[in-house]
């Protein structure tokens, strides 16, 4: 690391660390007078660097604000960063007051909302590189089994059976390949507001900066609308999440009115929901129980309410069933209340 940053210019003193996230990236905040930048700390084999410079090149040529690439080392997993600031969606929100919470809360998922629009109306032929895998089911279907090996062995002492994982596979495919493959874009999987910036100096779209896209996969427009309204750190008013979706089906003309296209993009919906809030789970357990990170553990009787209600559409039938024979009803009653370790 010291060897990179001397070689652009930087010296190791000069890294400040700013917090970590769920994977195995570090971040450094780099300070020299009026010159500023990020380290990105990716550890190969664990990390790659190279799907996020493709990703954020790609994103800037759509028009979109993505951090600058300044200089790689893509052999020990380096890179330097424009640097964004510190004002996420959520920390805007948390220093908001409580006489502007609301009309900011409201004008920020308003601009990520416009953003998605913007980049789902585009032809898939521009928004999607060639090289990205497609979010097909089995990789939605290995997600999921996140909750089956981590979450319910930590919850129950014991592990799932080889025939109800089976099973739990089975119902999970018979799902997911109720999705409309038709229906295909640019998908960056972790759209939620603590990998949104608040960019005020930019105008229009380009205020709502990007992060955290090196995951990128080619899949359904559902997808990240759906990661940013139900959010696993934070309560969304119903109110507010109707009118976001309202506004996104409203700039598109294929969901603007009720129809069949509107039925089948509601059912995406809460498919992808109820299937990323059963991966999250298995996550949130995984880091608590293999890398020692407890903080996202108190998140947990929030996305089991989230998979729960995700669960009652019924379409998510063969699942719901599933967790209601294999999870015990008072270890769902407990799952909500519990005190889960920060």
């Amino acid at each position: 690391m010291a060897d990179f940053l001397t070689q652009h210019g930087w010296k190791y003193e000069d890294a400040i660390p700013l917090a970590n996230d769920a994977s195995f990236r570090h971040y450094f905040r780099l300070k020299n007078g009026a010159h500023g930048a990020v380290l990105m700390d990716a550890p190969p084999p664990r990390e790659k660097i190279l799907p996020f410079v493709s990703i954020a090149r790609h994103l800037k040529t759509l028009g979109y604000s993505a951090p600058d690439i300044l200089a790689k080392d893509a052999i020990n997993g380096f890179l330097l960063l424009e640097d964004f600031g510190d004002q996420t969606f959520a920390r805007v929100l948390s220093e908001s007051g409580a006489e502007d919470f609301i009309e900011r809360e409201r004008h920020l998922y308003s601009l990520a909302i416009d953003l998605l629009a913007d980049l789902h109306a585009k032809p898939t032929s521009q928004t999607v590189p060639n090289y990205l895998p497609l979010y097909n089911t089995e990789r939605l279907v290995n997600e999921v089994l996140l909750l089956t090996d981590w979450f319910i062995p930590s919850l129950t002492g014991k592990q799932v059976s080889p025939a109800a994982r089976k099973d739990y596979v089975a119902r999970w495919e018979a799902v997911t390949n109720q999705l409309d493959r038709s229906a295909v874009t640019l998908v960056l999987r972790d759209f939620h507001i603590d990998n949104l910036m608040y960019l005020h100096e930019n105008f229009g779209l380009q205020r709502c900066g990007l992060l955290d896209f090196q995951d990128a996969l080619c899949g359904h427009p559902a997808y990240d609308l759906m990661s940013l309204l139900e959010d696993a750190r934070r309560d969304i008013a119903p109110e507010l999440q109707a009118d976001m979706l309202k506004r996104y089906m409203t700039a598109m003309p294929d969901l603007s009115h009720p129809g069949p296209a509107q039925d089948k993009f509601l059912n995406a919906f809460f498919i992808l929901a109820a299937q990323r809030h059963a991966k999250v789970i298995g996550i949130f357990t995984r880091l608590s129980k293999r890398d020692g990170k407890n903080s996202y553990m108190v998140h947990l009787p929030r996305v089991w309410e989230l998979l729960e209600s995700s669960l009652g559409h019924p379409l998510l039938e063969p699942v719901e069933s599933w967790i209601n024979i294999n999870v015990a009803k008072e270890l769902r009653i407990q799952i909500k209340t519990r005190a889960w370790s920060a």
